[in-house]
């Protein structure tokens, strides 16, 4: 089976959907599905079996900066990438993304399989009733999480869907070198922007009043206002090569995920589970689909630095109950291996093979 899968989104960048489409191809190839990544790139291919289809521009969407290609150069690219491959059936992940994705939507004549990750409020509604009638194409559709199906309902389709996680490749979470810390570590990592919530996870921390320090990792728009608040007991860190972002994550004594909205699944909150890092999370839905409050993680409320804070040192306080946290968590990150999501896929492949075949 050859299979066509695309991101909107640049591969160069660091990103949830990005490592969504690499990891999955990954898997799929294991099970002998011949998968070539369209994407766009802001420089080489990150890996083999990539076709990079042209740089991206910055797009603000649902609370984050976005990296998309638009653009004839981009659709051309596309359209001629896809025609080489001849694929049994396209892979689209995030399919009104302007781009790539909305290229092969429109131009492609086989089966297509559509993975909606998005929940919140789009900036593209305003296309959405012209895009309403180009979804019919869409052969089947998946939704990652309950939250990312009503956005897709209300946005794009009322059709049928299926709801399937995001997946995480355990091993490499779970297996390598550890970061090791002189104080107890706790662990940020995601964008500076304020949905993310880091500048609450600062607020807490300086009042933490615990022998312990904050790894801040990644950037921002907001990274030189954050760092210029000077709070003490906080180690900046910047965008970390990924085999030293996991090795920090197995070194630290807690995650903290203390996002305020706009995630429709935590699979960061997994990532961490698998490196055996106990989790302090606000209780947002996206999170709350992976981690059930005081099982495998503490969840708080969003915005709330004294909570966050409260949480924090009753952990840091507990080395027993951070023990107990971290092997339920890595008995969770297991239930959501990218292995058993590439089968189901593979399933979900067949069926649109069935319902409609190649021209």
């Amino acid at each position: 089976m050859r299979v066509v899968m695309v991101s909107p989104y640049s591969l160069s960048r660091p990103g949830g959907v990005q490592k969504q489409v690499l990891g999955l191809a990954r898997e799929l190839r294991r099970l002998d599905v011949d998968v070539r990544v369209l994407a766009p790139c802001d420089g080489p291919p990150p890996e083999p079996g990539v076709t990079c289809v042209g740089p991206t521009v910055e797009w603000d969407s649902n609370g984050s900066i976005a990296p998309i290609s638009p653009g004839r150069a981009t659709a051309r690219r596309t359209a001629e990438a896809i025609r080489a491959v001849e694929p049994h059936l396209v892979h689209l992940h995030e399919p009104a993304v302007p781009g790539p994705c909305l290229t092969a939507l429109i131009g492609f004549a086989g089966p297509i399989v559509a993975t909606f990750h998005a929940s919140g409020e789009l900036l593209h509604q305003w296309s959405r009733p012209a895009l309403r009638t180009i979804m019919n194409r869409v052969t089947c559709r998946v939704a990652v999480s309950e939250s990312a199906l009503a956005t897709a309902r209300a946005n794009w389709s009322d059709g049928d869907y299926v709801v399937l996680w995001n997946g995480i490749e355990v091993e490499q979470w779970a297996r390598g070198p550890v970061t090791p810390s002189d104080r107890p570590a706790v662990f940020f990592v995601g964008r500076h922007e304020p949905r993310k919530g880091l500048s609450v996870l600062l607020d807490a921390w300086r009042g933490i009043d615990r022998e312990a320090t904050l790894w801040v990792a990644s950037d921002g728009p907001q990274t030189a206002a954050l760092r210029g608040r000077r709070v003490p007991g906080v180690e900046w860190l910047g965008r970390l090569p990924e085999a030293e972002l996991r090795a920090r994550m197995r070194g630290a004594a807690v995650f903290c995920a203390p996002s305020l909205g706009g995630e429709s699944f935590g699979v960061v909150l997994l990532e961490a589970m698998a490196a055996g890092a106990p989790v302090v999370a606000s209780e947002i839905d996206g999170y709350r689909n992976v981690a059930r409050p005081g099982v495998e993680a503490v969840l708080v409320p969003p915005g709330d630095p004294v909570a966050l804070r409260d949480a924090l040192r009753a952990l840091l306080d507990q080395p027993d109950r951070r023990a107990a946290l971290a092997a339920r968590g890595r008995a969770r990150a297991e239930e959501f291996s990218m292995a058993r999501l590439a089968a189901r896929y593979l399933e979900l492949y067949e069926r649109a093979l069935v319902a409609a075949p190649r021209p």
